[in-house]
């Protein structure tokens, strides 16, 4: 008997194996079958809906998009926007992060859950405030007030984050600093932030990846169109009468994508690399 149960056992270990396989790839499709038919289309004259090789690949659909209204300008603009307001984000989340793991105070949990509570709150309840704000600001049709919603919108989260990475830095090489005369600004700029690297690189990647696919935001705060990002001006491509160029579509998302790729990769080591601690603390 002892054969046939384990026979059992390997034939139920296949099947669950199988299922869990047969899952993975109709995910793995679920996501692959968009990008197949993006690449594939933004070289497809004839593009349509329809995932296929193209009978005769051409440059065509991005020489039609490679231009200063269509793709330069936007993407300028998109760059302004979101790389502002990850600076703004990044500098701004380390300061407030910073108190928040080093110093233990009563209010540290409530402001913590403060946080948490802000993250999930969804964008379009207080566009309509915000709005009516920034015009008796006259913040309303400027990059810089779009980027310091960017960064405000961002902030929490990423305050978040910053501070969960903080902690595991030893705050015994903060007091070696301290020691030799280093002020708290100068222990957090020269030793917390380069050895918490990983750390501030996910805080940076996801506020950028974040802002940088946000349509609501500069549609509603951008009126002009010169300054509209990439992100409203794709909206261009959907015409009226439910007409679409698909492969002009398909080039400028590839090109759009572009920058948050470069990001990823120039970031990468420093995802993988982990706190680079070394040992300091020996010795």
């Amino acid at each position: 008997m002892k054969p046939k149960r384990s026979s059992n056992r390997l034939s139920r270990r296949t099947t669950h194996r199988l299922a869990a396989d047969a899952g993975l790839l109709a995910v793995a499709a679920a996501f692959v079958l968009p990008l197949a038919w993006v690449v594939l289309s933004s070289f497809d004259p004839k593009a349509d809906l329809k995932v296929r090789v193209p009978s005769s690949l051409t440059l065509d659909n991005y020489d039609k998009v490679l231009t200063p209204e269509i793709t330069f300008t936007p993407l300028l603009n998109s760059l302004l926007l979101c790389g502002g307001g990850t600076l703004l984000t990044v500098v701004c989340a380390a300061l407030a992060a910073y108190p928040l793991s080093r110093y233990k105070s009563r209010l540290n949990r409530p402001f913590m859950l403060t946080i948490l509570f802000a993250t999930s709150l969804p964008i379009t309840a207080i566009m309509v405030p915000v709005y009516a704000l920034f015009v008796q600001v006259d913040l309303i049709d400027t990059m810089q007030g779009t980027i310091f919603f960017f960064a405000a919108s961002q902030l929490p989260f990423a305050i978040w984050l910053m501070k969960n990475f903080m902690d595991g830095v030893p705050k015994e090489l903060e007091e070696a600093a301290w020691t030799d005369g280093a002020s708290s600004f100068q222990s957090l700029l020269r030793i917390v932030l380069p050895l918490m690297g990983p750390g501030v690189a996910v805080v940076t990647v996801f506020s950028f990846v974040m802002m940088w696919g946000n349509f609501f935001v500069p549609f509603m705060l951008l009126l002009t169109p010169e300054q509209m990002p990439a992100s409203v001006s794709i909206n261009d491509f959907f015409g009226n009468k439910g007409t679409v160029v698909y492969g002009q579509l398909a080039a400028f998302s590839i090109i759009y994508s572009t920058p948050v790729i470069l990001l990823y990769v120039l970031v990468s080591r420093r995802l993988g690399g982990g706190f680079a601690l070394g040992g300091a603390v020996k010795g």
